[in-house]
C-alpha cells in the first residue's frame, strides 16, 4: 500500500476540526486525523508493506524547465521559504514535522527523494513491485499507474478513507474512456488547470478521449497530424499541430518518474513502534491520544 501522504494529511487537516489540539493549543487536527485514516486503511486492507510517499520536492524544477506555467499558481505570492514555496494554511504547516516524527517512531517507512513528487515516488515503488499494489490518493493523476494485470489500483477516497472509489480499468474506461495507460495522454491533450497544464485548446476530455480510441495512444495522433488522409477534422489537425512544441514536452511532465533512486528501507508494517521512548514523548507534546493507541493496537494484531 502507498499512501500519497501530503494527499490524505490535507484531507485529514480539512475533515477534522482544528478544535483538536495539542496541550498547549496548538491544532493537531492533520495529525491525528492521518493516525486514524492509517488505521482504518490497515484494517480494512490489510497491506503486508506500507510506504508513506513524501513531496521532498511538489514542484520539481526540471518539470518546470519544461512547462513553466506547472503548478505556477499554487506558489504563495508571500513565500518566506523562498519563490517555489507551496501555498497552505497557516496551521497546516507546522503538523507536517510532527507528521513525520511520528511516523518515523512508529517504524512506518516514509520516503521522499530530492527532486521528485510523492507521485514519482509511488510511481517508482509501483513498476518495481512484485505483487499487487493499492495507491491510496486524492490525486487522478495516479489514475496513470491502473495496471489491472499487475494488480495496481488506485484508491480514491470519496469521504475519508471510509469510503473508497476503487479504480481499475473497467472504472477508467467507463468514466474516462481511456485504461491506466493510456490516462497520462487524456491529461494532457485536455489540460489540468489545478497542475497549470495548458492542454490542447479546443480539445476537450471527450474529444481527448475519442482521439486515443481511434489512434491509440498520443504518437498515434501525431502521426495522424501529418497523414491528410487520417480523418482528423481541420480544426482538429490544426491545433495539434499548433502544439505540437507543448506536446513534445508534456508527457514528460505529466508521466509519473518510475526510475527514481530510492533509498534503502525497510516497508514491511511493524508490529511493535520502532523508537517507543521517542514515540511517548511525542504523544504526551502533542496529545495524540486515542488515535496513537487505535493504530497501534492494529499494527500490534
Amino acid at each position: 500500500m502507498l499512501l500519497d501522504a501530503a494527499s490524505l494529511y490535507f484531507r485529514a487537516y480539512f475533515g477534522v476540526p482544528e478544535s483538536v489540539k495539542a496541550p498547549d493549543g496548538t491544532p493537531v487536527n492533520a495529525v491525528r486525523g492521518l493516525l486514524d485514516f492509517i488505521d482504518r486503511l490497515i484494517k480494512d486492507h490489510r497491506p503486508d508493506h506500507l510506504v508513506a510517499c513524501m513531496d521532498a520536492d511538489w514542484r520539481p524544477r526540471w518539470r518546470v524547465e519544461l512547462i513553466p506555467s506547472y503548478k505556477a499558481h499554487r506558489v504563495a505570492e508571500e513565500h518566506p521559504g523562498g519563490p517555489d514555496e507551496e501555498q497552505v494554511p497557516d496551521t497546516l504547516s507546522p503538523q507536517v514535522p510532527v507528521i513525520e516524527a511520528v511516523l518515523d517512531a512508529i517504524g512506518i517507512a516514509r520516503v521522499g527523494v530530492a527532486e521528485y513528487e510523492a507521485d514519482d515516488v509511488i510511481g517508482t515503488y509501483t513498476a518495481r513491485a512484485a505483487g499487487p499494489v493499492d495507491i491510496v490518493t486524492g490525486d487522478r493523476d495516479l489514475y496513470q499507474l491502473v495496471d489491472d494485470a499487475r494488480g495496481v489500483r488506485v484508491l480514491y477516497p470519496l469521504k475519508g478513507v471510509g469510503t473508497l472509489q476503487t479504480t481499475d480499468e473497467s472504472l477508467l474506461r467507463a468514466k474516462y474512456g481511456v485504461d491506466g495507460s493510456g490516462y497520462a495522454d487524456l491529461a494532457l491533450l485536455r489540460g489540468d488547470p489545478s497542475d497549470g497544464l495548458p492542454g490542447v485548446p479546443g480539445i476537450g476530455e471527450k474529444t481527448a478521449a475519442r482521439l486515443l480510441d481511434r489512434f491509440g495512444d498520443l504518437a498515434g495522433i501525431l502521426a495522424a497530424v501529418a497523414d491528410p488522409a487520417s480523418g482528423l477534422t481541420p480544426s482538429q489537425r490544426k491545433r495539434l499541430d499548433e502544439a505540437r512544441s507543448y506536446l513534445a514536452v508534456a508527457p514528460k511532465v505529466v508521466r509519473v518518474a518510475t526510475d527514481v533512486p530510492l533509498p534503502d528501507v525497510d516497508t514491511a508494517l511493524p508490529h511493535t513502534p520502532r523508537d517507543a521512548v521517542a514515540l511517548d514523548a511525542l504523544a504526551s507534546r502533542w496529545g495524540l491520544g486515542g488515535s496513537l493507541q487505535r493504530l497501534l493496537a492494529t499494527l500490534a494484531e
